[in-house]
C-alpha cells in the first residue's frame, strides 16, 4: 500500500536583504504583492481579553484614510514607497545566499520562507505593526498585485512588538488614549515623556478592572468594545492626569509612595488609597456617581480634577488600613457637600450654572481652588 503524501505548507519565497543591526536582532527588506500581504499579516488591534489583559496594539481603522488610498490604488499609476513593517512569528525562516557572507559588511543577501497557512496557532505568520491603514486600502483595491515595500523583523513576544509600534509611532499624532494604555504593557526603555503617564495609567487601569473599585468597568479606554465603550461613563485622561499630578508633585498624597532617585512605586498602597478615596466620594455623591458627564459634573473631567485636588488634602488624615476608612474620607468630604452642584442648580460663589463647567483650565482651576477653600475654612471653624 503507497503511502500517504506528506501535506506541504504553502510558503512564498522571496528575495531579501537581511541587515544584522545588534547581535540578537535582524531587518528583513523585500517585497509583496498586496495580495500576499493579506494572505499572511493580520492587523493586531488594540483589545482585552476575558481577564482583562492587553492583546493587541494598533489604533482604529481611519476610514477616510484609507479611502483615499484605495482611490490611488485604483487610478493605476501607482508609487508607493511607504513599506509596511511586520512583525514576523518565528515560523518564517531566512536561508542566506551561498557565496561572501555580507556583500557590504552589514548586509546579507538570501531568501525569506513564509508560511502562508495559520498553523497551529490559528493565527497568520506576520502582524502590522506599521501600515495598518494602507494594508486596509489594499484589501478594499481593485488592483492587489502592486508589489509592497516591506520591512519585517522576527519575534513572537508581543511586548517587542508594542515596543516598535510605540517608537515608530512617537512622533506621529497617535490618539494619546491609546499610547497612555500601551504604556503599563511596556517593560523596556522609553522616553522620560512617556514614562511619566506609565504607571498612571496603570493605576488607571487597576480602577477600571478591580471589582471593589467605584471606577468598576466606568472607564473609557481605546481597548474597549464599542458597547463597553457605551456603557462607560468617565473619561481615562482626567483620571490618568489627577494621579500623575499626586504622584509628581511634592504636595501630593501619593508622592511619598514613589522614590524619584530608583523609580520605585509602593503600587499596593497607592491602590489601597485610590480606592478608599474615591469610595468616600462615592458615598458622599450617590446620586452623582455613575452618571454620563452630560447629568454630572462630578464624572465629567473638571469635577474629576477638582475631586482628585481634595484627595491630597483628605487622604493624609485617614488611616487608609481601617475597615471604614472610606466612611472617614466621607465624613471629610461632608464639609464640602453642601456647596456641590454636581447635578442641578448654580455654583454660587462661582457664578455658573453646575452644566456650564467645561473641562477648560480656567473652570478646572477655578472649580478645584474653591473647594479646597471651602474644606480648609469649614473644618477651621467646625
Amino acid at each position: 500500500m503507497p503511502k500517504a503524501k506528506k501535506k506541504t505548507t504553502p510558503v512564498i519565497k522571496r528575495r531579501a536583504t537581511m541587515l544584522s543591526q545588534s547581535k540578537d536582532n535582524a531587518v528583513y527588506q523585500f517585497s509583496l504583492t498586496g495580495k500576499e500581504l493579506l494572505d499572511i499579516a493580520d492587523i493586531s488591534r488594540i483589545s482585552r481579553d476575558n481577564s482583562g489583559k492587553l492583546i493587541g496594539y494598533q489604533r482604529p481603522e481611519v476610514r477616510k484614510h484609507v479611502q483615499d488610498i484605495v482611490k490611488y490604488l485604483d487610478e493605476g499609476k501607482v508609487l508607493f514607497p511607504h513599506p509596511i513593517i511586520l512583525a514576523f512569528s518565528s515560523r518564517v525562516r531566512f536561508v542566506k545566499q551561498r557565496g561572501p557572507k555580507s556583500f557590504d559588511g552589514v548586509s546579507h543577501a538570501g531568501e525569506l520562507q513564509i508560511p502562508t497557512d495559520t498553523g497551529t496557532s490559528g493565527r497568520k505568520t506576520a502582524w502590522v505593526v506599521d501600515g495598518q491603514q494602507r494594508l486596509m486600502a489594499i484589501s478594499k483595491a481593485k488592483n492587489q498585485d502592486v508589489p509592497i515595500p516591506v520591512s519585517a523583523f522576527i519575534t513572537d513576544d508581543i511586548e517587542t512588538q508594542r515596543d516598535q509600534f510605540l517608537r515608530i509611532n512617537n512622533s506621529r499624532p497617535l490618539p494619546k488614549g491609546l499610547v497612555e494604555e500601551l504604556l503599563p504593557e511596556v517593560s523596556m526603555s522609553i522616553s522620560s515623556r512617556l514614562a511619566a503617564s506609565k504607571i498612571p495609567s496603570s493605576l488607571v487601569n487597576y480602577l477600571n478592572q478591580e471589582p471593589t473599585s467605584p471606577f468598576f468597568e466606568m472607564i473609557k479606554r481605546t481597548s474597549m468594545t464599542v458597547e463597553q465603550k457605551r456603557n462607560a461613563v468617565v473619561s481615562d485622561g482626567p483620571l490618568i492626569k489627577v494621579i500623575k499630578e499626586s504622584l509628581t508633585q511634592p504636595s501630593g498624597c501619593l508622592f511619598p509612595y514613589r522614590d524619584v532617585a530608583t523609580g520605585e512605586t509602593e503600587t499596593d498602597t497607592i491602590c489601597k488609597m485610590l480606592l478608599v478615596y474615591w469610595n468616600g466620594v462615592k458615598m458622599t455623591f450617590p446620586e452623582a456617581w455613575g452618571l454620563p458627564a452630560t447629568r454630572s459634573r462630578l464624572m465629567h473631567g473638571a469635577g474629576l480634577w477638582a475631586a482628585g485636588r481634595l484627595m491630597d488634602r483628605i487622604i493624609p488624615r485617614i488611616d487608609i488600613s481601617h475597615p471604614n476608612a472610606a466612611k472617614a474620607v466621607a465624613q471629610e468630604l461632608a464639609y464640602v457637600k453642601d456647596v456641590c452642584r454636581w447635578t442641578g442648580g448654580t455654583w454660587e460663589e462661582l457664578r455658573i450654572d453646575w452644566n456650564e463647567v467645561q473641562n477648560v483650565p480656567r473652570h478646572v482651576k477655578a472649580l478645584s481652588n474653591f473647594l479646597i477653600r471651602t474644606y480648609v475654612r469649614e473644618r477651621q471653624t467646625k
